[in-house]
């Protein structure tokens, strides 16, 4: 991945940035407590590996959007990531010889906004999946069944396509304070199981990737913790040029 593909990609993650300022990498949620290192180190290898992923909170200002953006540096280097407009939609659903790429709705909802879908242009967008590419998008519910029937029920996306969501994060506000809730995993188009309850305590972290994945993604996360620059653009250059991606050329990239 060339200096200007990771400019890219910061650019469309910053298209996203509803409310200023700096937008806030999975280093910055670690340290506001919004997710745990170890939990975090698991999601992150599964998405490095691949998976296509969901953020759910019923409340507006819950932190949806961050969490999403800040997941989405840990993409594949080789999968480019586009914005799932209408028009974007329709040319990809014509061109089954597309590259894998990475679809960004930025929300599902009916609302009149860039990258918002709804209805048939949703169940068009989930339908990318069984095309081999991702899928990162976020939406107001704060469980996997509200989750679920919004998506699959009010919307009719088949349900093959909502397992393809192999990652399902709901996050909590409590006062001034965001947290990711519950992790919900989907493995081999089986239904979604819980990975992780913050609540109880139940974490099954094997749900969500290998130990040695999870260690690599926790030593790079704590090696990017310990330097001082936050922002995307350095999160993503570090995550491209890092180890996390043993089958691909990533650290071999130009900078």
């Amino acid at each position: 991945m060339t200096a200007n593909s990771i400019a890219r990609h910061c650019r469309e993650l910053d298209r996203c940035n509803q409310r200023g300022g700096r937008m806030l990498s999975v280093a910055d949620l670690v340290e506001a407590n919004t997710m745990p290192l170890s939990l975090a180190a698991a999601v992150t290898a599964r998405i490095a590996e691949g998976a296509s992923f969901m953020v759910g909170a019923n409340p507006g200002g819950a932190g949806k959007t961050t969490v999403m953006c800040a997941l989405l540096n840990f993409i594949p280097p080789d999968t480019e990531l586009l914005p799932a407009t209408p028009s974007n939609l329709r040319t990809a659903t014509a061109t089954s010889s597309l590259n894998r790429c990475c679809w960004l709705c930025h929300e599902i909802s009916d609302g009149p906004y860039y990258g918002y879908l709804w209805g048939a242009t949703l169940r068009d967008y989930c339908a990318l999946s069984a095309q081999g590419h991702l899928l990162a998008t976020n939406l107001h519910a704060d469980t996997l069944d509200e989750c679920a029937a919004q998506v699959c029920g009010v919307n009719r996306v088949p349900e093959a396509h909502f397992k393809q969501f192999a990652v399902l994060l709901f996050l909590r506000v409590v006062g001034a304070r965001r947290t990711v809730h519950q992790v919900y995993v989907s493995n081999t188009d089986a239904p979604h199981e819980l990975a992780y309850d913050a609540a109880s305590g139940f974490f099954e972290p094997a749900l969500l990737a290998t130990p040695a994945r999870r260690q690599t993604c926790r030593t790079f996360l704590e090696t990017f913790m310990a330097q001082p620059e936050r922002t995307i653009e350095a999160m993503r250059r570090a995550v491209v040029h890092s180890g996390l991606f043993p089958d691909t050329n990533g650290d071999e990239a130009n900078t």
